[in-house]
């Protein structure tokens, strides 16, 4: 759907013409899965799928928003005297709970606005439509209502609505990579300290195509919870001998030593999962800052290996995909991206071999899986703007 039929069905259902429209991008995570909970660095960047808002200001306190994706579920109307979670209010609780924690710190938001939102990264596939939404509500907040707001502050304001609003207890990576997104370059951030570097990323000749398993993530939410308990567990053997904060502190050559304390198998291959992807991740870095993109593939394909074997959250059509690909010529690396267990994965492919590999992945998966994926040439772009 383009801008001008967006601003067209701002007319059609709130029967007054929008003042702004405004775009926040999804993310997707080239290496370092899994980690950002561990203190470790990932690498993740903004792409051109996201989420866009439609918006006019009203002279009341109300906020009437119409999601262009769930048109059934019609307008829904909250105001700010009552910014509590409410179910009934569905996706509009991420917007409620920026706007909460905006007057919180202080910020005078004092009017409503009417919204239509609208987002094309597919829904369930782990490239964080509802970071993206945050992101979104923060920059038409802070634009609309002239408002002094970083992009760091939106990040951390975005993940405090994920953790405290709505409850899931996610790392920090989606609302710093969609928030401080840059076109063509990736964000090297240090969930320990929140410090990052952008580094440029030149896919010459190269693509990212972004394989969607269409699996919706049903095991996600509670194999995420478990993954992160074992790893606290872990952690916590691990600090009775090494003065550390988070298993990313160390290294590969820590591991032999990691395996004598942690002696249960399983948490012992989840601590393994998170040193050794961080590990891969500094390597990564260094592989594009050389413009080694070769290496940088293989990194691809030995992170997808740790999240199959060691972290076991991929599951039969992720490794469906990620496998198919791997057997495809001009393919320089593939793997999973996101939470695990259906969602996305990503490879790196020769732009003269992507008709090609779309195709015969795809058949490969359909006759492996039963069902068709389906494919998005991703272009890496910049953050939250409004576009007029």
């Amino acid at each position: 759907m383009d801008l001008s039929l967006l601003q067209q069905k701002f007319i059609s259902v709130f029967k007054k013409d929008s003042e702004a429209s405004f775009f926040a991008p999804g993310r997707v995570n080239l290496i370092g899965e899994h980690i950002d909970y561990n203190g470790g660095l990932v690498f993740p960047c903004a792409i051109t799928l996201g989420t866009y808002g439609i918006v006019s200001k009203r002279s009341d306190n109300k906020f009437r928003a119409y999601s262009a994706n769930f048109e059934n579920l019609d307008i829904i109307e909250f105001s700010l005297d009552d910014l509590s979670y409410n179910k009934d209010h569905n996706w509009c609780n991420y917007l409620k709970g920026v706007l909460k924690y905006l007057r919180e710190a202080g910020h005078n938001v004092d009017t409503g606005l009417d919204m239509l939102i609208f987002g094309n990264i597919p829904n369930g596939s782990g490239l964080s439509s509802s970071a993206s939404l945050e992101i979104l509500m923060c920059k038409i907040c802070t634009d609309m209502y002239a408002l002094t707001l970083s992009s760091v502050e939106a990040a951390l304001l975005g993940k405090k609505v994920e953790n405290e609003y709505i409850g899931v207890n996610s790392g920090i990576m989606d609302q710093f990579a969609i928030a401080l997104g840059k076109e063509n370059h990736a964000l090297l951030l240090d969930c320990n300290t929140q410090e990052y570097k952008q580094i440029p990323f030149r896919l010459e000749g190269y693509s990212i195509i972004i394989m969607n398993t269409n699996k919706r993530r049903e095991l996600a939410d509670s194999k995420y919870n478990e993954r992160r308990s074992e790893c606290e567990s872990a952690l916590a053997k691990l600090q009775k001998t090494f003065d550390i904060r988070a298993l990313c502190e160390l290294n590969d050559d820590n591991l032999d030593e990691v395996s004598s304390i942690v002696s249960d198998p399983i948490e012992f291959k989840r601590a393994k999962h998170a040193i050794t992807e961080n590990t891969r991740v500094i390597a990564a870095t260094k592989a594009l800052e050389n413009n080694d993109l070769t290496l940088f593939g293989k990194l691809l394909n030995a992170s997808h290996v740790s999240l199959r074997d060691d972290y076991e959250v991929t599951g039969k059509e992720l490794d469906a995909l990620v496998g198919a690909a791997w057997e495809e010529e001009g393919v320089l690396g593939a793997r999973m991206t996101g939470a695990g267990f259906g969602g996305c994965a990503i490879a790196i492919v020769d732009n003269g071999k992507t008709d090609d590999f779309i195709k015969n992945v795809n058949q490969k998966y359909l006759k492996e899986i039963g069902y068709e994926a389906s494919f998005y040439i991703a272009s890496i772009g910049n953050g939250p703007t409004q576009i007029n």
